[in-house]
């Protein structure tokens, strides 16, 4: 069933307007009285039966609400360090679908690529990005893609459990660091080509993160924050 976003509920309908309208009425050629299945973005879904569409609208009835089944137990945020070029893009789409809750892209030292006066613009994209893969993997929410940080921005205390994905670390796997137990809250964090400065992994051991290995290979950092991801949910749920 074809599914969309919209926090425009109440009185037991929803309005759809934006986009979507042109795709539920001109793409899929949807009408009075076809389903739907309509989300609020956070968490609830509904069967929903459409009443009438017009050009800047769709509205429909709504029916068997319920909690989304393909939220993870977990919520878990990727602060990515910035990378290169379009990679960015690639991260949030296939993150969303993993089940992050969040994505944060995060200024470190050795970042190439820097942000621009017009990054804004690139966030609200990377947000378009998230809200079609949210669609895609059928996610109950859409996942936030916020504007660039720091790591000295990163408020560990926020997170019951921060992981740090470090090529030096030779003592705790990600594997036994999960197996040791985590809490609800999760953070990620993921460095930039050029990886962390022994600097910057001091000031987040002494903020309370754990750094861990990915195991023996050096993976890219596109890579290495959706491998963290899907073997956090994996082990977690």
């Amino acid at each position: 069933m074809n599914r969309f976003f919209t926090e425009d509920i109440a009185g037991g309908e929803a309005r759809i307007t934006g986009e979507d309208v042109r795709h539920i009425t001109r793409v899929l050629r949807l009408a009075a009285g076809d389903r739907i299945a309509v989300c609020d973005g956070h968490g609830t879904e509904y069967d929903a039966a459409i009443l009438r569409a017009s050009e800047s609208e769709v509205v429909c009835s709504l029916s068997a609400a319920r909690r989304s089944e393909s939220e993870p137990v977990h919520a878990v945020t990727l602060f990515q360090g910035l990378p290169k070029a379009g990679k960015m893009e690639t991260i949030v789409q296939k993150c969303v679908e993993l089940g992050a809750v969040a994505i944060v892209p995060t200024l470190c030292s050795r970042c190439v690529a820097l942000p621009t006066r017009d990054y804004e613009k690139k966030r609200q994209r990377y947000q378009r990005v998230a809200l079609e893969a949210a669609k895609q993997s059928r996610r109950g929410v859409i996942p936030e893609v916020y504007g660039v940080q720091t790591l000295e921005q990163i408020d560990v205390r926020a997170f019951d459990t921060v992981l740090v994905a470090y090529e030096d670390e030779r003592g705790t796997t990600l594997k036994q660091a999960l197996r040791q137990g985590v809490g609800k809250r999760i953070a990620l964090i993921v460095g930039p080509e050029g990886g962390f400065e022994e600097g910057e992994i001091a000031f987040l051991l002494r903020a309370g993160a754990v750094p861990v290995s990915l195991g023996r290979r050096i993976l890219r950092t596109e890579t290495a924050g959706m491998a963290m991801l899907a073997q956090v949910l994996y082990e977690l749920e």
